[in-house]
């Protein structure tokens, strides 16, 4: 979420030599869509355009998990001000137990910079550190639902609506909702990274890696969120980039548990999309 990547092509001037020829014959054939991918509701768009490549039931509104992390990352982001000071308070004890969500380990009483809290946040999908952030940023979680609300329609994400900013299910598993459509338009604001937060006066050590298989073993991956409920199933939002070229996709509900899903159906469909042409290009 917090960097990004791009791609540059230096051209020297130099003696006219033609470039080799690359016949049909040496290029495989792509198929119409990708195949493998077990997600109900998916889509992959050109990163650098947003123009969908391919798509299944783009916009059907189901859960997404923590990807809703994403908008409130984007909240804060554009409300600026990223090395203030914040407390964490008392409250995400009670918070995390009543949703059994995934945690940053922070201890109440702790002090973050807003900064800090986002890689909290989107590296190991810190519930504790979204509650915190939209605390401090509503003021209060009433206030901050609604700015990511206002972001959205902003946006243009009219099929997305949020009451959480982890995406837990409060009140229910489909409280919070969007669309592999909307996703993909909010994607395009998103990247991520591994960070580590080292102990300072008032925080403990901690070291924070993503939840993204993806980024560990899809070379050119640069992001973006995983997410996972019971009613959200395994989802994940990506972005990878080869060749200067990037691309952009989400699957939502790849299974009822298991991370790995979602990862094999992202690999799919970047495959494709990457395909036949880049995939003659070696990566890096």
């Amino acid at each position: 979420m917090l960097a990004a990547a791009s791609g540059l092509f230096l051209v020297t001037p130099g003696p006219a030599v033609a470039a080799p020829a690359v016949s049909h014959a040496q290029l495989p054939t792509m198929s119409a869509e990708p195949n493998g991918v077990q997600a109900p509701f998916a889509e992959l768009a050109d990163g650098n355009t947003g123009a969908v490549r391919w798509s299944r039931q783009p916009n059907t509104r189901t859960p997404m998990g923590s990807i809703t992390k994403v908008m409130t990352a984007l909240v804060v982001l554009e409300a600026g001000n990223l090395d203030r000071a914040i407390t964490v308070p008392q409250a995400i004890i009670a918070y995390d137990r009543k949703y059994d969500g995934s945690t940053a380990g922070l201890v109440p009483g702790e002090i973050l910079t807003a900064r800090q809290l986002l890689y909290a946040m989107m590296l190991p999908s810190g519930c504790d550190a979204a509650y915190t952030l939209a605390e401090a940023y509503g003021p209060g979680q009433a206030a901050f639902i609604a700015e990511m609300n206002a972001t959205a329609a902003r946006l243009g994400l009219a099929n997305t609506h949020f009451t959480d900013p982890s995406g837990l299910p409060a009140p229910t598993g489909h409280a919070t909702y969007s669309t592999p459509a909307d996703l993909v338009k909010l994607g395009m604001h998103a990247m991520a990274q591994t960070y580590h937060q080292p102990a300072g006066p008032a925080n403990r050590d901690h070291v924070w890696r993503t939840t993204n298989l993806l980024l560990r073993d899809y070379p050119g991956t640069v992001g973006i969120k995983t997410g996972s409920t019971d009613a959200a199933g395994t989802c994940l939002l990506f972005e990878t980039v080869r060749a200067g070229q990037p691309l952009l996709g989400v699957v939502l509900h790849s299974s009822p548990t298991s991370d790995a899903v979602a990862e094999s159906d992202a690999r799919h469909m970047l495959d494709w999309g990457f395909g036949p042409i880049l995939s003659l290009i070696p990566i890096p």
